[in-house]
């Protein structure tokens, strides 16, 4: 509490390196917990997990542990209920699945769908089925996405095992994959769309792969960073392109035409996000054109 006996409205935490992956809990038990994974660049990485202190109003580290390479990603298993165990994943040179728990934070089982060699192709991104969290999707920069499913076996003592096997593994582009993302529509477990290098957004249903949908293809075949779906209406989805200052608006009945291109920024668009609780609100981020604007990054909330 402040000195006025209110709640801050800013709350702050200074990580001990750069931070390139952060993601909320969805917890109910857990509330304000974040994991954060650091850029350096080396192949020692760390990610940590930081939380709320109510009574002090500051964030404070629960748990640091390392991490192979900066994570591409870093997402809490979409658990709102609290049945699930508590779980954390991670994507880099591999997909890693860590169990949290109040003192520390241990590898509970790697992904790895390469087991015939030394090489791994790394891992852009993934996405976590919010429908069925035994389902996660992987994008990777050898064109493929692979969908894997988790089983909590059989139990020791106290603790559920908890292992992983890949679904389906498939060719979605023609170069590298560089998003991958879970559709709530048809019920919110078989559909995904994903973008890469080749500068096209494709859709899938894990019912039937031997054929997708181009949503979108860039003019101009720049490659596309990432996508976002729409929390409240399964129809629309994001995108933005490389070096690119607007983000696209698509809508899945309406293949190939944007119905709306956001361009309020100056300089390259670097994140996007859509309110959880609006159909028509997205929230774009990108670096400042000049200097003499803002040292910091600029954020636009859309309405459209």
């Amino acid at each position: 509490m402040s000195l006025h006996g209110k709640r801050k409205e800013i709350y702050k935490y200074e990580a001990p390196w750069t931070v390139y992956a952060m993601n909320w809990s969805v917890r109910p038990d857990k509330r304000f917990r974040l994991a954060l994974g650091s850029f350096v660049e080396e192949y020692n990485n760390k990610v940590q997990i930081v939380g709320l202190e109510e009574e002090s109003s500051e964030f404070v580290c629960r748990n640091t542990f390392d991490h192979p390479y900066p994570t591409t990603k870093i997402m809490w298993i979409p658990d709102t209920k609290g049945v699930y165990p508590d779980l954390l994943a991670t994507s880099g040179d591999y997909l890693r699945i860590w169990r949290v728990s109040d003192t520390e934070t241990r590898l509970e089982c790697l992904l790895n769908n390469n087991k015939n060699s030394d090489f791994c192709a790394p891992l852009t991104s993934f996405d976590w089925n919010e429908v069925d969290p035994n389902l996660l999707g992987t994008s990777s920069i050898d064109t493929t996405c692979t969908i894997w499913g988790l089983e909590t076996g059989q139990v020791l003592g106290r603790v559920n095992l908890v292992s992983g096997h890949v679904k389906t593994q498939l060719i979605a582009h023609d170069k590298e994959v560089y998003d991958i993302a879970f559709s709530r529509a048809g019920g919110g477990r078989d559909m995904f769309a994903s973008v890469g290098a080749d500068g096209s957004v494709r859709m899938f249903d894990l019912r039937h792969l031997e054929h997708s949908t181009i949503i979108y293809e860039d003019p101009q075949h720049h490659p596309l960073l990432r996508l976002c779906w729409n929390k409240q209406d399964p129809n629309y989805l994001a995108t933005m392109a490389m070096d690119g200052m607007e983000v696209v608006i698509l809508d899945v009945r309406v293949p190939c035409t944007p119905v709306a291109r956001l361009n309020n920024h100056r300089a390259c668009v670097n994140g996007i996000a859509w309110a959880p609780h609006s159909s028509c609100h997205i929230c774009t981020a990108g670096k400042p054109s000049t200097f003499s604007e803002n040292i910091n990054e600029m954020a636009h909330l859309h309405r459209w």
